[in-house]
């Protein structure tokens, strides 16, 4: 058996009185596309964000492991969180692009790692790179606005290019935190048909934050399920009945049951499976 691209264990983030995370832990295999579902304040993005090592776990608690290395253990980084962390690419909500740059250049951000500072500040890229980012952004469909300002593009074409800009890095794993929350339904089809498009012939790992389950059941094949804090469910996407979630989250599934309606997935619906320990 080959070790999960991500291994979690007991994860566990507070602030001050509030519990985020409560003992979460699951492992992702390569090429899985997993959806991370659950209702505002599951604990959804404080997950996100403890997977990339933006955020640690608290002291003495969890151990997360990415292709098979420590990237934090007991609320510590470890010395190897710079070389592991250029294989993992994250999209956000907000897309964070630099709207008054041009969306080649932001693209380009994504190889920070891997040219000197000065380079990077003045843009002074290599034909390479700027190759590598044009093949990125016509791969994501955007090659046509390469050079017009990351302002003037819509809301699903500014996340498009941030999916570009994880291409362009290289991320062997991508953690998206509710990247078509803000976006019309047309938009999100878009971008959740490139993600999968990229899960599929890129052989990407992608996990997925959700908090619609008709978009769980449509792009992904397993759920990790959370509520407040705590992993509930980790299974089939199938399963997910409206009956299961009224189970799972009671009066809150209506919020991950909203607007169904334009993104109602194929699958025949499943019988419910026990929920995780």
């Amino acid at each position: 058996m080959t070790h999960p691209v991500l291994r979690a264990q007991d994860l566990r983030r507070t602030y001050g009185t509030r519990v985020a995370l409560r003992g979460v832990s699951f492992d992702v295999r390569r090429g899985e596309r997993v959806a991370l579902l659950g209702a505002s304040g599951s604990g959804k993005s404080t997950l996100i964000r403890c997977l990339s090592g933006l955020e640690t776990t608290d002291p003495g608690a969890g151990r997360i492991e990415v292709f098979g290395q420590a990237l934090q253990e007991g609320g510590r980084h470890s010395p190897r969180i710079r070389a592991l962390r250029r294989r993992i690419g994250v999209i956000f909500q907000q897309f964070n692009l630099v709207g008054r740059l041009g969306v080649m250049s932001n693209v380009l951000t994504g190889l920070a790692a891997d040219t000197p500072l000065w380079r990077g500040l003045l843009g002074r890229y290599t034909l390479a790179q700027r190759a590598l980012a044009l093949d990125a952004l016509d791969t994501i469909g955007l090659a046509p606005q390469a050079f017009q300002r990351a302002s003037t593009l819509s809301g699903g074409q500014q996340q498009r290019a941030a999916i570009a800009r994880v291409l362009v890095q290289g991320a062997e794993l991508v953690l998206a935190d509710e990247p078509v929350a803000s976006l019309d339904p047309q938009s999100t089809r878009r971008v959740m048909d490139q993600l999968a498009a990229l899960n599929r012939d890129a052989g990407l790992t992608l996990i997925v934050s959700l908090h619609q389950v008709s978009l769980a059941r449509r792009y992904c094949h397993r759920v990790l399920a959370l509520r407040d804090g705590e992993l509930v469910y980790d299974g089939p996407s199938a399963a997910l009945t409206p009956s299961f979630l009224q189970q799972l989250y009671g009066t809150a599934a209506e919020e991950l049951l909203h607007d169904d309606h334009d993104f109602a997935a194929p699958a025949a619906e499943a019988p419910p499976l026990a929920l995780a320990a």
